[in-house]
């Protein structure tokens, strides 16, 4: 893995963290912060400021920024953005699980938790959510070691609502005794969804071997066991008033804000909402005591993994980097050790097949301590050879002592930075909120959004120094892998382990390591070109080969993004066709993998991935240069040699990874069955796994001769290309392909209609909880059916949400709403529980839904009107970068869009379902014609999908 310019920050699921802090923590779903009173906030808007200021951003960002810091110490930084078309807020507070205190792990958790189940002004426990629901909105929380963050989007004309609900969470919040124990509950059962975690385990492992001293290494999620204090309720609220009172103050709280109002006027929503919260002049708590004792170390370590997957990590105690942000020392380190080049350590581990992955960075960073850890993912020969890796890392590490500290390879580094920095996208707005509120609490205000990419200069001294700790006597090496066997168990995730003595100290390394050579991937042609097109065109249609481009200044960067599907009506016929097709994609990918990861360091992207139709190649990147990378791969597809190494370790890979889906969190595996019953052709996991076990490298290679044999391409270009060099590059493509096939030969993917002899399916998995996930099927796959159920689910989401996880505790992953298969409309009702078993969650699901019936008849249009207009609202969001707008392009054409107007066309849709429709579609849906139910319970026996689905024939299309 090579290390980025820029933080990833996916936007977040509405019912579940955002995955980039997963290794971190257990985190919330739905919470938010508060105290102080309503008539605390007596400052006019004018008083209320003490400071504003603005921060560096990049030359072709448009948007206008304001940063103020209120009197009571908040820091808010607004961002007015007149094209967005949705609102939305973070509010970072600079306190976290490592405050928790010693009697009551979790505690921090647990009150964010709390803090969203009802304020003074609105005391009903799904006020908030409602709210946001009612207006295209959505939320969440998650609590970090030295950080709790809550967040939420929302259409901006109804953000001064949202803002005035959220507000009083920091302001007035009841703590409302009734709902203790079920959110105790609540909290108990994501930690339970967690305990099989390999990620949490190995934390919870490593958290053994810390220093005790430092607070990160508390346990962070909490439990019954955990959050149940001897005064018990009546106690556990006091714990929680007192945690609030102690750490939540406004100086510690950042506040940013996306939207398309203007500044004056956001500044005032700010003002208004968030002057009265309490200045108790607290700073951000910071943690002193070391991550590690340094005496002692070395120590090895080993802990049996639930998946069949082996790792290991070469950690070493360093101080924070980000109190060197403006030169990124460690950055430069973790870039040449996680180099994937020829020469590099990967590249020679891969040789010598030990491994088949390697990442490099940061980990456990508490401002002031941290471990560089570098990761590498093993073949079982590696697992077996790990003291032989050490040495090679090691010898890597010399390497760069010897002759790697040079300034140029900094510079290069810098320039890619710059480049990135100068035509950034920042996402939706949700995005850009987040990273914001967290940046505000880091850095200072004029590097918030130019942190990630600032590189003032090589400074060696500082580089030798963290080069200087990457030694063996202060090494923390963990092993992870099926087959351990533990003399210890950890406390919290029941992971067992063992210490282990280090190997023989005279252990040779590989052969063959060199430091990287000068990048010639990166773009010296950044002009932007001033072209625009509405939407795609057709620029070449010709039996086998159709090609669409549509020129894109608006996101302001010389980017394009290729879009090629190369099409065979025999690419999913059987497993044994699906396995192959995923096999030479992966195999394409990795036999490049030394060559172009200069390439993607300098920001040109390849994913090559199968499907139901052949396999796609993607191409992101910047204009110039991006030919050579296309070029390159078109020639490693059609005659790159298919060696047995590559072969043996893409195959590993594959079957590591189907092995595993059992394992899978349980919600996804109910989807993934529910994806086998009713698409066609779709492959079980297992059924690919089988499949794989009796392919040889020759078959690869067959494979590739008829697959490219008899093809069909289809290409889309967008970005910042005029159309005449769109079509001399796809040209360039179909001609070394040479395409034939008409459109006509190429299977679709097709939804399957439900019948009512379909019974309750299960699906192959491992774990030890309980799910049902309830599935209501359309009458067909017209835009009216698909508008009927889009605004159901609008409307049901919520209610199922409130009742089956906030009031009646069924589990912590809760969710309902529009789950549509392609152009398929459905509605789909989820619970996943640790203790409940599947059919008293079934008859809460069906005691719901009568409910639910009974508020459709009592519907009006006056209560209609928000949910539909948040549907549409949603449906014509605006695409927030050039890889969005693509792929949402690249979707329209696989459903044969081609009028590129499908969304459109739906949005008008939804604005014209009236209430009468829902009451005559909602009793359609209850019928056991239109419902399938994926169920689970411990010890049940996997249903074979394929055979019990085998009659169910196409869902109807339609003309619209």
């Amino acid at each position: 893995m090579m290390p980025s310019p820029t933080p990833t920050w996916p936007r977040p699921e509405r019912r579940h963290a955002p995955t980039w802090l997963a290794l971190l923590l257990l985190t919330g779903l739905l919470a938010g912060p508060a105290e102080t009173s309503q008539a605390d906030v007596t400052a006019s808007p004018e008083e209320a400021v003490d400071e504003v200021v603005s921060p560096r951003v990049s030359p072709h960002d448009s948007r206008d920024y304001r940063v103020l810091i209120l009197e009571n110490g908040l820091t808010a930084l607004l961002v007015s953005d007149p094209e967005a078309d949705q609102a939305a807020a973070s509010m970072n507070v600079g306190v976290g699980s490592a405050q928790d205190p010693d009697d009551l792990p979790g505690l921090a958790h647990f009150l964010e938790h709390m803090l969203f189940l009802g304020t003074e002004p609105y005391p009903e426990a799904d006020a908030y959510q409602s709210y946001l629901r009612r207006h295209g909105g959505s939320h969440n929380a998650f609590t970090a070691p030295q950080d709790t963050n809550y967040f939420f989007d929302i259409e901006p004309e109804a953000l001064p609502g949202a803002l005035d609900r959220f507000s009083q969470f920091f302001l007035t919040p009841l703590f409302n005794p009734e709902r203790l124990e079920s959110e105790r509950n609540i909290v108990h059962s994501e930690y339970m969804a967690r305990i099989r975690d390999d990620a949490r385990r190995e934390i919870d492992v490593l958290n053994q071997l810390l220093n005790p001293d430092n607070s990160l290494t508390n346990f962070s999620v909490g439990s019954r066991e955990t959050l149940d204090p001897t005064g018990g309720e009546a106690s556990l609220r006091e714990r929680v008033i007192d945690f609030y009172e102690r750490y939540y103050d406004a100086n510690v709280m950042h506040l940013a804000l996306v939207a398309p109002q203007p500044l004056d006027e956001l500044e005032a929503m700010v003002t208004e909402r968030f002057a009265g919260i309490a200045d108790r002049g607290l700073e951000r708590p910071t943690i002193e005591e070391p991550l590690v004792r340094e005496e002692n170390l070395p120590r090895y370590v080993e802990v049996q993994s639930t998946r069949d997957s082996r790792h290991v990590r070469f950690m070493f105690p360093v101080p924070d980097p980000i109190q060197h942000y403006r030169h990124k020392p460690a950055d430069y380190l973790a870039h040449l050790l996680g180099h994937e080049g020829e020469g590099s350590l990967l590249a020679v581990l891969r040789e010598a097949g030990l491994a088949d992955g390697l990442s490099a960075g940061m980990d456990r960073g508490d401002e002031r301590h941290a471990l560089l850890t570098v990761s590498v993912s093993l073949t079982p020969a590696g697992a077996e050879r790990i003291d032989e890796i050490q040495a090679t890392l090691f010898a890597a590490i010399d390497q760069i002592r010897e002759s790697g500290l040079e300034a140029w390879r900094y510079d290069e580094q810098a320039r890619l930075a710059e480049q990135e920095f100068r035509f950034q996208q920042h996402g939706s707005s949700l995005q850009s909120a987040m990273r914001l509120a967290m940046n505000l609490a880091r850095f200072p205000v004029e590097d918030v959004q130019y942190a990630a990419y600032r590189m003032d200069g090589f400074d060696q001294e500082l580089v030798e120094g963290y080069l200087d700790a990457l030694r063996p006597e202060t090494l923390l090496r963990v092993y992870s892998g099926p087959e351990v066997e533990g003399e210890h168990t950890s406390p919290w995730f029941n992971a067992p382990w063992r210490e282990t003595e280090p190997g023989t100290a005279g252990t040779q390394p590989l052969a063959g390591l060199a430091l990287p050579e000068p990048n010639p991937f990166i773009a010296a042609d950044l002009t932007l070109l001033d072209v625009q097109d509405e939407r795609p065109g057709q620029r070449i249609e010709e039996r086998g080969f159709t090609l669409w481009h549509m020129a894109e200044s608006r996101f302001n960067t010389p980017k394009v993004e290729w879009r090629f599907s190369l099409q065979h009506p025999d690419a999913s016929r059987d497993p044994h066709h699906a396995a192959l097709a995923q096999l030479l994609a992966g195999w394409l990918e990795d036999s490049l993998n030394e060559e172009f990861y200069a390439a993607r360091l300098a920001g040109h992207d390849i994913e090559a991935y199968a499907h139901a139709r052949g396999i796609t190649l993607a191409f992101s990147g910047w204009r110039d240069r991006q030919d050579r990378v296309m070029t390159r791969t078109f020639e490693q597809l059609m005659g790159g040699e298919i060696g047995k190494d590559s072969f043996e370790r893409v195959r590993y890979r594959l079957q590591r990874e189907w092995r595993n889906a059992p394992q899978a969190p349980l919600y996804r595996q109910g989807h993934r069955t529910l994806a086998e019953a009713l698409l066609r052709p779709q492959w079980p996991t297992l059924s690919l796994l089988e499949a794989s076990r009796e392919l040889a490298v020759d078959d690869l290679r067959d494979f590739r001769d008829d697959f490219l044999g008899e093809l069909r391409l289809q290409a889309l270009a967008i970005g910042n290309l005029d159309a005449e060099l769109a079509e001399r590059e796809g040209r360039q493509v179909a001609e070394r392909l040479e395409p034939t096939l008409p459109e006509e030969a190429i299977p679709d993917l097709t939804p399957l209609r439900i019948d009512e002899a379909l019974p309750t399916l299960h699906p192959v998995t491992s774990r030890e909880e309980s799910l049902v996930l309830r599935y209501l099927q359309g009458e067909d796959r017209s835009l009216e059916s698909q508008a009927r159920l889009a605004v159901l689910g609008q409307l049901i989401d919520t209610p199922f949400y409130q009742r089956l996880r906030t009031e009646q505790q069924l589990g912590y992953v809760v969710s309902a709403g529009y789950s549509p298969l392609l152009d398929a409309p459905g509605l789909s009702l989820l619970v996943q529980s640790p203790d409940i078993e599947s059919e008293e969650i079934q008859a809460h699901i069906d005691a719901f839904l009568d409910d639910f019936g009974r508020r459709i008849e009592a519907l009006d249009d006056d209560e209609l009107a928000p949910y539909r207009q948040a549907v549409r609202d949603g449906l014509l969001e605006r695409d927030t970068s050039l890889s969005g707008l693509t792929n949402r392009l690249w979707r329209a054409l696989s459903y044969g869009d081609t009028d590129f107007d499908r969304r459109e066309r739906l949005a008008e849709r939804v604005l014209a379902v009236t209430v009468d429709d829902l009451q005559r579609t909602w009793p359609e849906l209850r019928g056991k014609e239109n419902t399938v139910t994926i169920a689970y319970d411990p010890g049940d026996e996997p249903s074979d999908v394929v055979a019990l689905t085998r009659q169910l024939e196409p869902l109807p299309e339609a003309d619209d």
